[in-house]
């Protein structure tokens, strides 16, 4: 008999800020700013969801932030504020049924210019003995583990854009066939560098819009472009029971997960969205649930002309007629995209919406795009209970991973 799993704490770090990310996306509110962490005056974006106020000491002591590249230092945050928000009591767990998965599409980038940079101007005797354990994309589920005492699953899945999502879709597949009681799952990511801006800068898939307010619109007409994010999303998910053992606080539910991949190119998702859409109804029969069921869809929605046509024709592929009736949003209009992180925030988010009753907008929704004509939620966010919703993240690759989450009660 498969084993429930349940999401009992949340731990955000993004533009949106650290305490109040939930209500900020709730009110609508643009992480979006002009970038002042690298030089941008030769790049054609200079904006990004970049973070503003992050001090790693608040979370971790300093000697080990110099061990650690900016990437790992997110996750450890969020991970501190997910375990803090579920009360679990870390002692009382078994550990070796404790697990971590945590993804990155890009993992330690910034120490990986440096590094570089450092060898070229003054030799291989000045590079780090550090380089290579702050580098590698496995060190933010292997730092989670070490401080947290996690012995057993511990896994990094690099599925670009897709990462996180399939970070806790394995999780969840892990507890749901009893090889653990708890895991700590999500991604991290932090892609803000020369190196990396540049790079999709190149791939021409990055907004050119100057004004931070307006340049990540999702599904609008005049969409331009992906704007870059950086933080962390990790979760605490439980089987259920263990988790009514402590009297946990219930966020939502976890009950289906898809992945496919399109096999059709290394940049662009498929026309039409077959692939995506084939992920979305693995995820739902998954669930056991039928496609009548969903009530929201929290889109991938990366605000590229091709992501966001694509994606709605996959909705409209699956759903047929009742696409036009389901809520959808895209929260990378005010989050940007986070890569690798990107579907662990969008899972709490999801989460949230579930639990609370609540729908985020999409914002900067303006212009109808007779392609992508669903109802995205435009711009004002809308309570409306609701219990079936789906996450999606596609991924460089042809990468497809779909979460299906439910409100929790006790049947």
């Amino acid at each position: 008999m498969k084993k429930r799993v349940v999401i009992t704490g949340l731990g955000a770090i993004t533009s949106l800020g650290i305490d109040d990310f939930w209500e900020s996306i709730k009110k609508g509110q643009n992480g979006i700013s002009y970038i002042e962490r690298i030089d941008v005056s030769d790049l054609p974006t200079k904006v990004g969801a970049e973070i503003k106020n992050f001090t790693p000491t608040d979370f971790i002591e300093k000697k080990e932030v110099k061990r650690m590249d900016r990437f790992t230092q997110f996750a450890l945050a969020a991970t501190q504020i997910a375990i803090e928000k579920s009360n679990v009591d870390i002692n009382k767990v078994n550990k070796d049924r404790f697990g971590v998965l945590v993804g990155s599409g890009i993992g330690g980038i910034e120490t990986l210019e440096k590094q570089y940079k450092l060898l070229l101007e003054k030799g291989p005797s000045r590079v780090s003995p550090f380089f290579i354990s702050k580098m590698i994309a496995n060190m933010a589920s292997a730092n989670i583990a070490i401080k947290y005492g996690a012995r057993g699953y511990n896994e990094c899945i690099v599925t670009a854009c897709a990462s996180s999502t399939n970070s806790i879709g394995e999780a969840f597949k892990i507890i749901q066939r009893n090889d653990a009681d708890i895991i700590i799952t999500g991604g991290t990511e932090a892609p803000i560098t020369r190196l990396a801006f540049s790079g999709f800068c190149s791939n021409k898939t990055m907004t050119k819009t100057i004004d931070p307010s307006k340049a990540s619109r999702p599904f609008n007409f005049d969409r331009d472009g992906f704007v870059m994010g950086e933080g962390a999303g990790i979760l605490v998910i439980e089987e259920l029971e263990h988790a009514l053992n402590r009297n946990a606080n219930i966020i939502a539910e976890i009950i289906g997960y898809g992945c496919t991949n399109d096999a059709y190119h290394i940049t662009a998702i498929s026309n039409g969205g077959e692939g995506s859409s084939k992920c979305m109804k693995m995820a739902i029969e998954d669930a056991e649930i039928n496609i009548s069921d969903i009530d929201y869809i929290n889109a991938h929605g990366t605000s590229t002309q091709l992501n966001d046509k694509n994606e709605t024709l996959s909705i409209k592929s699956l759903f047929k007629e009742k696409a036009y009736e389901i809520p959808i949003s895209s929260t990378k209009s005010m989050t940007g995209h986070l890569l690798g992180a990107a579907g662990a925030i969008e899972t709490y988010i999801t989460s949230m919406a579930l639990n609370e009753g609540f729908l985020p907008p999409t914002i900067n929704y303006n212009k109808l795009d007779p392609e992508c004509n669903l109802n995205y939620i435009p711009n004002t966010g809308v309570k409306k209970n609701i219990k079936f919703a789906l996450t999606n993240s596609f991924g460089f690759g042809g990468h497809n991973a779909v979460l299906a989450l439910k409100k929790y009660d006790n049947n």
